[in-house]
């Protein structure tokens, strides 16, 4: 009366290798991909002021204003300058007042990011070469070639004040 069907079965396909595979893809292109990681800035915040400190008071003369307009436009003190003269002005800076100069960084948010670190790099570059002239001068090697200790005794002499905020009117630093 009733007969019985009989359903045709399909293979199934053997899987289980295929994750093995797949993750072994996957470490494959990672261990052989390159990743660049030496991009950005090297820029170290400030540690949060201790309960006891007071906030110092900045000097006005001793704070250089430079600011990057929406036109990629570069002002040094309200003037107009190109990278090399904000170079030679960061560098007279801190040759003039080592210790208590503050270089402080305005950008339009409509500045293109490669003004932006061509300023940054033109800033920076201006502390790499006093140091390098005094690791020259006291060290006689350059300041790549300086071991930790005079490394950071260059750093303490030429300090890296960078501020990269506003700073009240009234001399006191925010």
């Amino acid at each position: 009366m009733f007969r019985k069907r009989y359903r045709q079965q399909i293979p199934e396909l053997n899987t289980t290798s295929t994750a093995d595979i797949s993750f072994m893809l996957l470490i494959f292109f990672l261990v052989t991909s390159s990743m660049d990681t030496e991009k950005g800035l090297m820029r170290q915040m400030a540690p949060p002021p201790l309960e006891h400190e007071i906030p110092k008071d900045i000097n006005r003369n001793n704070v250089m204003q430079v600011k990057l307009d929406a036109q990629n436009q570069l002002w040094c003190d309200g003037k107009p300058v190109t990278l090399q003269q904000l170079a030679a002005e960061v560098r007279t800076l801190a040759m003039v007042n080592r210790t208590g100069h503050v270089v402080q960084i305005e950008a339009d948010a409509k500045t293109t990011y490669e003004a932006y670190f061509s300023m940054q790099d033109a800033i920076v570059g201006a502390y790499h070469a006093l140091r390098e002239e005094y690791a020259q001068k006291h060290y006689g090697c350059t300041y790549e070639t300086c071991n930790a200790e005079q490394r950071e005794m260059i750093n303490d002499y030429y300090p890296q004040r960078i501020s990269e905020g506003t700073i009240a009117q009234e001399g006191g630093a925010q």
